[in-house]
């Protein structure tokens, strides 16, 4: 996920995500941090502008692809956006199976750009 920091300079992580519609769902998780308060939470609540890149490579270059979506995102402390996260996240990693949540905020993205190539 790319968001933009407050001097204007991009800010690029991975993440763990799920995605509903035109929507994707991210979350702070376990994982060790130095705190759930991470800097592309405070970017989006200064700049909600975001883009999220998901590619494929493999040797078989006709297999490979990349789709990226441009939207806002908002940071989601509490409620049925924050709640619709975690149960789209439980469903699709087997990590958070054993009842390990995220412990802080949902990003929500409302995806309004979606692009993508694939070589075939």
């Amino acid at each position: 996920m790319a968001t933009v920091r407050p001097d204007g300079r991009p800010h690029l992580v991975p993440i763990v995500f799920a995605v509903d519609g035109d929507t994707i769902y991210s979350g702070v998780d376990e994982k060790p941090k130095r705190t759930p308060e991470l800097t592309r939470l405070e970017n989006i609540r200064a700049n909600p502008n975001v883009a999220v890149v998901v590619d494929h490579y493999d040797d078989a270059w006709d297999a490979v692809w990349w789709t990226r979506a441009d939207g806002t995102a908002s940071v989601e402390e509490e409620g049925t956006a924050r709640a619709r996260a975690i149960e789209l996240l439980t469903a699709k990693y087997r990590q958070y199976e054993d009842g390990t949540e995220p412990i802080g905020a949902a990003v929500v993205v409302r995806v309004s750009r979606w692009t993508g190539w694939s070589y075939t």
